[in-house]
């Protein structure tokens, strides 16, 4: 291949295919355990411990690439918006029951309360996805227990993720609608998942209003509260 030739290839696209490689290593690595979790017995904390890890930092992992993939089609304009009738407490369901596992190793309690019935069209596999990061890092930074709620208000789908740990840093806080490009980047909790929350919601769109999150601290729980807002 020419010089001229290597010129012309689109990195961005190349990352987003390796991407792709990547999240499909990763898959089959979450699966491998999964099905050595079923091997250990509980009363094997140190190899809990290390299973506990390992759940936690792949999930937070295949978060991280797959926000890549979004904002990359963002970029591109050409993130998928799906919306579909999706029924709020299967969904809810689904997240615990994806991280059932992890929160009995780490002893953390969830409580879970909805409005019955509830029902909207969203992008069920965008929104698990935020949900997903949100609640991996409540149980990362909560201490025994974490909370979500979701209910209507002013015709407004609000969803809630609350832990009973030392709250969001000042930074956080104020870094609540800073651009991307304008974020400083730190250990812990980093400005990427917050900038994807905002983006996954703002695509969700009822004529001129848009979803949009929120970060405070307090709530029921004494802790961070994430709020999710789609119209």
């Amino acid at each position: 291949m020419s010089v001229k030739e290597q010129q012309l290839i689109d990195f961005s696209t190349v990352l987003a295919a390796a991407v792709h490689d990547m999240k499909s290593s990763l898959n089959l690595l979450q699966q491998s355990i999964d099905g050595l979790n079923s091997c250990v017995t509980a009363d094997n904390q140190p190899a809990q411990q290390f299973l506990s890890t390992a759940h936690y930092e792949s999930s937070r992992l295949n978060t991280g690439l797959v926000q890549l993939l979004s904002l990359y089609r963002a970029e591109m304009e050409n993130l998928p918006i799906n919306e579909d009738e999706c029924f709020i407490d299967d969904l809810l369901d689904n997240i615990f029951i994806t991280h059932e596992q992890y929160l009995g190793h780490k002893n953390m309690t969830i409580e879970i309360e909805q409005t019955e019935d509830l029902v909207r069209y969203l992008d069920q596999d965008l929104i698990t996805l935020l949900l997903n990061d949100i609640l991996v890092n409540a149980m990362r930074y909560g201490s025994h227990k974490l909370r979500i709620s979701a209910f209507e208000e002013d015709d407004w789908l609000v969803i809630k993720v609350e832990d009973d740990g030392e709250g969001y840093p000042n930074k956080m806080l104020a870094s609540n609608n800073v651009d991307m490009q304008d974020m400083k980047l730190s250990n812990g909790r980093t400005g990427l998942g917050l900038f994807f929350a905002r983006l996954i919601a703002s695509a969700h769109r009822r004529g001129d209003r848009k979803g949009e999150i929120m970060l405070s601290n307090g709530g029921n729980l004494g802790g961070s509260v994430f709020t999710l807002k789609l119209p």
